[in-house]
């Protein structure tokens, strides 16, 4: 790691023990996430929890971070395994407490199994507990065994934390607002998310499986460097499209069909997430074209309110608008029963074709941390939040006919989505993953690149 990162993710320590001193201070516990059994002695692919990861930089299992913010003392501590070159030969490199501690810029660091000595100390005579609960229950026994300790020393004039605070609360706030090295990072996550969708329209042909163009996704993930998928991909062709978290990808794809594709890699512990829609047979029939252009211009609605002061919902409701005419306009909703398009919202008449929210925060997790209303504002009955400088969000529009009295034959078993990651910006935003085609003419084009 280089110092620059080190003095990065102490910045953000430093920034959360401001956060606890403002609450009168106390003792922070923020776990790694846990290595999980698959079957004897395998386990899952190993990913770090994200808030530990955002407070350290730090990616092995077995690791605990404490913060001590209290009148008298400040530190940073890391708790991880101990060094072992045996083990090392089986598992790989571990860098043990004393090469962590440097490299990762902590005031201190012990081995994992020194915890239970070292924490009753940390929390003796601390007024508040900063901790999560029912996260990692192994850890909630443990901590509780450690306030045990303390509290049993109460006759040596000792005291215990009497207050909990869910520390994840705090860092919520801190995650919701990019950094210049996080926008980088999720930069070359979209980048590379974007060449993997434009390979999939490349190498797409009709009679194909679905995982065919999964393979696609994941082989460009893997050769432009990301570590992973930021999510289990979709690939759903025809009628599948209609299905919202469609992952079978078992399906052979036929001529004629649109498939949609939502996936998105995980760059250095930061997700894309965007989803095209696109002929297999390299041409969008009229009736494919005209739901997709109005999936589209609903999409560049929203993108309108993306900007500082927005709330949250704005592109949500300029999207809904533009689908609902759009509905109308095409015999998908009929006027004579759900009347005009005031009406068709109001009555949530929309909802038969598009029953999704238009988007969601993006970050360390693809569906990432943060409040969507503004929990404290109790006089306006807790409105949806102001997006500002350093967000990001996704804005990710659709329509999903399925066979229905009614509607019109030629639309049956349509489903289009479009998504980009989006940085709002202090004049507006940024696409992230602009470079991706979407336009009909763009995604024609690419798809006439055969690789």
């Amino acid at each position: 790691m280089s110092q620059a990162n080190h003095l990065h993710f102490s910045a953000r320590r430093q920034h959360l023990i401001s956060l606890m001193q403002a609450q009168g201070g106390g003792v922070a516990i923020i776990p790694t996430a846990r290595e999980l059994v698959r079957n004897n002695d395998n386990t899952f692919p190993f990913r770090h929890d994200s808030y530990f990861y955002y407070l350290s930089g730090f990616t092995e299992p077995d690791a605990v971070i404490v913060l001590v913010a209290t009148a008298d003392e400040q530190a940073e501590i890391l708790f991880c395994r101990q060094k072992d070159v045996e083990r090392e030969i089986w598992d790989g490199f571990r860098y043990g407490p004393e090469a962590a501690q440097t490299e990762f810029g902590f005031d201190a660091a012990y081995a994992i199994d020194d915890i239970h000595q070292k924490m009753p100390e940390l929390l003796a005579d601390t007024h508040k507990l900063f901790y999560s609960t029912a996260v990692e229950p192994h850890l909630d026994t443990q901590v509780q065994q450690w306030l045990q300790e303390v509290r049993a020393k109460s006759r040596a004039g000792i005291g215990v934390p009497t207050t909990t605070v869910d520390v994840r609360h705090l860092i919520d706030e801190m995650r919701l607002y990019k950094d210049s090295i996080e926008i980088a990072t999720m930069q070359r996550a979209a980048s590379i998310s974007g060449a993997a969708h434009a390979r999939a329209m490349r190498t797409a042909t009709p009679g194909q499986f679905e995982y065919e163009l999964e393979a696609e996704l994941l082989h460009e993930f893997r050769r432009q460097g990301a570590q992973s998928p930021a999510y289990g991909a979709i690939v759903a062709a025809g009628a599948n499209a209609c299905v919202l978290h469609y992952q079978s990808n078992q399906a052979q794809i036929h001529d004629g069909d649109l498939v949609l594709i939502d996936a998105g890699c995980e760059f250095d512990s930061y997700a894309a997430d965007i989803t095209r829609t696109f002929p297999v047979n390299g041409k969008f029939s009229p009736a494919q074209k005209t739901l997709y252009d109005i999936v589209l211009a609903s999409q560049y609605a929203a993108l309108a309110c993306a900007k500082p002061g927005a709330r949250y919902m704005d592109g949500h409701h300029a999207a809904v608008r533009v689908l609902t005419q759009g509905m109308l306009d095409t015999g998908l909703l009929d006027k004579n029963l759900v009347g005009s398009v005031d009406d068709a919202i109001a009555s949530l008449a929309y909802r038969q074709f598009y029953m999704h929210g238009t988007g969601h925060w993006i970050g360390l997790d693809v569906h990432d941390v943060g409040l969507y209303r503004d929990i404290h504002n109790i006089a306006e009955n807790k409105p949806y939040r102001h997006l500002q400088e350093g967000m990001v969000i996704t804005i990710e529009p659709g329509i999903y006919v399925r066979p229905a009295k009614n509607v019109p034959e030629e639309f049956w078993h349509i489903g289009i989505r479009i998504e980009d990651d989006i940085l709002i910006t202090s004049d507006g935003h940024h696409n992230l993953s602009r470079d991706t085609p979407k336009t009909v003419a763009e995604i024609e084009a690419e798809m006439r690149r055969a690789t």
